[in-house]
């Protein structure tokens, strides 16, 4: 039996979970939703909320909810959340986790593999943060795909004739841009840009600010410092973005908003469309600019692309289209859902992986250039911290380049290799991701060889080692940037934690109304046991008192059976429980 590796799209303000069901694929709902908001509570009894609970309960407690989590991913830094201090990881191992009870109960069987997408433009340090989110979910990421690249892949798995797509997505925290060519069921993505911090969140910050400062003049309050008033206006703002998508004007109105000096202060203003698209018109230049910059790594121009797919809940704003279309003079697609196609494309690469039968070959790129730094010359003069380039920017993934250096001078004994991410010729100015020495070098001339390796696989983690060519002495590391990695230790702790936060759930998953994660595989027993449980509750209707009572008891003695993992002592308990059930079926 083939494992079933599940599809999940992580987003900023959504997120999804897909699977390959007989050959299509299907975004599974949770609650009668295929969409869970990336929102994350803590309740008045200690119990957690996921989804669209946390983003309810947001409005009254926001101390007690946190939103947006993907936009810290990678950082070194605490979230507060009903008091307790949690990292970005453990803030989305918890949405991670729902999805994955999500998939269980559609599924009927534990899930313990996926494929998670992430932002084409994530940065190594991300990209790991995002994988130890998946293993403290108790999810092995089987391979992390470039969000652009899923949508890709969704549009191109029914694509029989070759065609250059270009792939726009701007969700709730993120832009992404890539240049991809469809060709034979293989998809090839041929270059991407972006930005990790532009997406609709932004946007709703332009109308928050735009509502501060409307009540600032009519009611002379600054509501900044009211953090209920704040979440109530950040909602309206959101849905006011939402409306404007379909509507010329948008009545934002939120009564008792807060009260100032003894009175209450009521919020109430119209927002046009002309007006909200103007205050986001300099975000849609930038997405614009960065479309060009895709073009020009993919050597090619807005003439060369025959389709533009629109990814993401933010591209439904009307001016993004009416943009696109000026610069492509042709209307962008949008037929698959842009809030699900990544999942749908998570899915299928994860279905490829798990040997079913799917026509589309995945080929994916680098967002960025990875180096190391040398002495040379920058600008016409002597300089010790010159960029060299050893895997560019648009290289495909995986990918493996190795570059010979030599050393400065008689007798060195040690090299610092230090590794760097970006496009800059000044080394200082790109990003620093992992620094090591190689120490015991031969006492020789300068000019010892010193070959340095870097391998990305394709998650777009980094790979380096460092190597003596006359000795064979080498140092190797994987780059898992030092502020934003969590030691085996601290993801240990963060599991059981997360664990122990969702085994609230397990007690009492109805007044939640979420479902429960499923428990690791139990054995035959317990299961027949469980089984015969269900069974019995089914039959309570037709039940005497009596009936009833015996029944309660026997449940009550299997359920601690199975809790204790007490295969024997299951025997006598399952057995007098069939037997009621035998005669009440009789």
């Amino acid at each position: 039996m083939k494992d079933i590796i599940i599809g999940i799209d992580l987003g900023t303000t959504n997120s999804e979970v897909a699977v390959v069901e007989q050959g299509k694929v299907r975004v599974i709902a949770g609650d009668g939703k295929t969409i869970l908001p990336s929102f994350v509570g803590i309740d008045d009894h200690g119990n957690i909320l996921v989804g669209e609970t946390a983003k309810n309960q947001y409005l009254v407690y926001p101390e007690r909810t946190v939103k947006s989590i993907k936009r810290l991913m990678g950082q070194d830094i605490q979230v507060p959340l009903a008091g307790q201090p949690y990292a970005p990881q453990e803030i989305s191992a918890i949405i991670l986790k729902r999805l994955k009870a999500i998939a269980e109960k559609h599924l009927g069987q534990p899930v313990g593999k996926a494929v998670i997408t992430v932002p084409a433009y994530f940065s190594d340090a991300q990209r790991q943060a995002t994988r130890e989110a998946g293993e403290i979910a108790g999810l092995e990421v089987v391979r992390m795909i470039n969000e652009p690249t899923a949508a890709a892949l969704a549009y191109g798995a029914s694509q029989s004739e070759a065609k250059r797509m270009l792939v726009y997505d701007l969700g709730g925290g993120t832009f992404d841009v890539s240049v991809v060519n469809i060709q034979s069921g293989v998809v090839e993505v041929l270059s991407s840009h972006g930005d990790n911090h532009l997406g609709g969140d932004d946007f709703d910050q332009k109308i928050i600010e735009h509502l501060l400062k409307h009540l600032q003049k009519t009611s002379h309050v600054d509501a900044r410092d009211h953090s209920k008033a704040m979440a109530r206006i950040a909602r309206a703002a959101e849905n006011a973005k939402i409306l404007l998508s379909d509507q010329p004007y948008a009545q934002i109105e939120e009564e008792y908003l807060l009260e100032h000096e003894g009175s209450p202060v009521h919020l109430s203003v119209e927002l046009s469309r002309m007006e909200y698209e103007a205050m986001i018109e300099d975000y849609i230049n930038s997405t614009l600019d960065a479309v060009h910059i895709a073009l020009k790594g993919a050597k090619l121009t807005a003439s060369d692309i025959d389709e533009v797919i629109l990814v993401g809940g933010s591209t439904r704003t009307p001016c993004v289209r009416e943009r696109l279309f000026s610069e492509f003079g042709f209307e962008p697609h949008g037929e698959v859902d842009p809030d699900l196609c990544v999942a749908m494309g998570a899915a299928i690469q994860a279905a490829m992986i798990s040997g079913e039968q799917v026509d589309t070959v995945l080929v994916d790129v680098t967002p960025y250039t990875y180096g190391t730094s040398a002495i040379g010359t920058l600008n016409g003069e002597f300089y010790p911290f010159m960029f060299v380039p050893v895997i560019h920017k648009n290289s495909v993934l995986p990918n493996r380049k190795t570059e010979a250096f030599m050393t400065n001078y008689d007798g060195q004994e040690f090299v610092e290799v230090a590794i760097y991410q970006g496009e800059y010729p000044d080394a200082l100015n790109n990003t620093l991701i992992g620094e090591f020495r190689v120490e015991g070098l031969q006492n020789v001339a300068a000019g010892n060889v010193i070959t340095l390796t870097l391998a990305l696989d394709l998650n777009g983690i980094l790979h380096v080692s460092a190597q003596e060519k006359a000795t064979g002495l080498e140092k190797s590391i994987v780059i898992k940037n030092a502020l934003s990695r969590f030691e085996s230790t601290t993801l240990d702790t963060a599991k059981q934690r997360i664990t122990s936060l969702f085994g609230q759930l397990e007690h009492n998953p109805d007044e939640l109304g979420e479902p429960a994660p499923f428990e690791e595989p139990a054995a035959p027993e317990i299961e027949a046991a469980r089984s015969v449980m269900a069974k019995a509750e089914s039959l309570f209707e037709r039940v005497s008192e009596t009936d009833k009572e015996d029944m309660v008891d026997l449940i009550g003695t299997i359920t601690a059976c199975i809790k204790a993992k007490d295969i024997e002592g299951l025997k006598e308990p399952v057995d007098q429980l069939n037997d009621i059930i035998y005669y009440l079926e009789s």
